[in-house]
């Protein structure tokens, strides 16, 4: 059997165990980790089924029900027509931000793609029921982060999502939209257009079946995905009871920075934002403030700007041209003024002007003898 026909076997045992009623990520990593493989599981009888923590009479009839049915067949043949990719767990395409959280679903369904630099993502939550306010904040972060290279994440539900999702479009950037229904059954049904736009700029991400409809509980699993996803969640008009909220509890649980946008005090749609900010949540006013407050990155990412550059800081993101221009002349070890003034072919009072600007972002660092160094990160 050939490596590429390996590859589709596994995968269709994988599907077949994701459609199961009754597994869910915890349940299928509880299956994988005593029998080792999704093919390893459907060959198991269903007393060795039982074995498993969590896995009772109910969950193993329908395991045994899947092992002789055919809907893993017609759901794969099925996202094929509809252009839609399986992403396996523990595979190349997988996204590694989500295999990192605690429960990582066994299967992503994906239209469009999922780039290297998406890793460099900011999600942005709120209201369904947005003010005027609100819609403009969401628009208005989003586009500048889309500018300066960093992927947008929402859930493409009304409201702060759609707005946040279009701000990105109109800069020209990517954004991912990650859904609480099936890729089939795009909800709210006006976002059906949306969803396509995003899929040419990005992603429109699920773990649940092509067909599945909209179910109260499915929204806040998905939102685990949202901030798994993200180095950051920014919420944005949010009331107490918002959904919103659930997405920031999972990006503080998966070490993920939460911020968030100030409303009129006396707004109930932006309550909850309050109360977070109140916590000890940063504050944020404009873009430059989400860059400062995620910081320093763990390790140099990949972005398109206007062209494929690397960044170390996501403050960088936020630099002009001319500024990135100087700042990539100043490396990690000691120059002198005058060489990087020499190598910049620019004029020598606008070279200055910029390191000045440069050092007060806290992006270089003067040293004795007119000397400039690359803040370590």
């Amino acid at each position: 059997m050939s490596d590429m026909s390996i590859d589709n076997e596994e995968l269709l045992e994988a599907l077949r165990m994701h459609l199961v009623p009754g597994i869910g990520p915890r349940h299928s990593q509880l299956l994988l980790d005593y029998f080792g493989s999704p093919h390893a599981v459907f060959r198991a009888t269903t007393e060795q089924w039982q074995q498993v923590d969590g896995i009772g009479p109910k969950i193993a009839m329908s395991l045994a029900a899947a092992k002789l049915g055919r809907e893993a067949e017609v759901e794969l043949e099925e996202a094929k027509k509809l252009g839609v990719r399986l992403l396996r767990r523990g595979t190349a395409d997988y996204p590694k931000a989500i295999a990192r959280i605690c429960d990582p679903p066994l299967l992503l369904y994906c239209q469009g793609n999922i780039l290297p630099q998406d890793e460099l993502a900011v999600a942005i939550v709120g209201s369904r029921r947005c003010t005027v306010y609100g819609k403009q904040q969401a628009e208005k972060f989003a586009n500048a982060l889309a500018r300066a290279g960093v992927t947008v994440i929402s859930g493409l539900a009304r409201g702060i999502d759609a707005a946040a999702h279009q701000g990105a479009l109109a800069a020209g950037g990517r954004t991912i939209a990650v859904m609480g229904t099936g890729l089939a059954e795009v909800y709210p049904p006006e976002h059906r257009e949306l969803a396509t736009q995003i899929a040419g700029q990005g992603a429109v991400l699920t773990e649940f079946k092509l067909h599945q409809t909209p179910h109260a509980g499915h929204f806040p699993q998905r939102n685990r995905i949202i901030s798994g996803l993200s180095v950051a969640v920014v919420v944005i008009e949010a009331g107490r009871s918002s959904g919103a909220l659930h997405t920031a509890r999972h990006a503080l649980e998966q070490g993920r920075e939460v911020l968030a946008v100030p409303g009129r005090i006396d707004s109930l749609a932006s309550e909850g934002c309050h109360d977070l900010i109140r916590d000890g949540v940063t504050l944020i006013r404009h873009v430059d403030d989400i860059l400062a407050a995620i910081g320093p990155l763990t390790k140099p990412v990949s972005v398109e700007t206007d062209g494929a550059e690397t960044v170390q800081s996501l403050r960088e993101l936020s630099l002009n041209e001319i500024e990135r221009h100087v700042l990539n002349l100043v490396p990690t070890e000691p120059i002198l003024q005058d060489d990087i003034i020499a190598s910049s072919m620019l004029e020598p009072s606008q070279v200055l002007a910029t390191l000045t600007v440069l050092e007060m972002k806290r992006l270089i660092r003067r040293q004795p003898g007119g000397y400039f160094i690359r803040s370590p990160w």
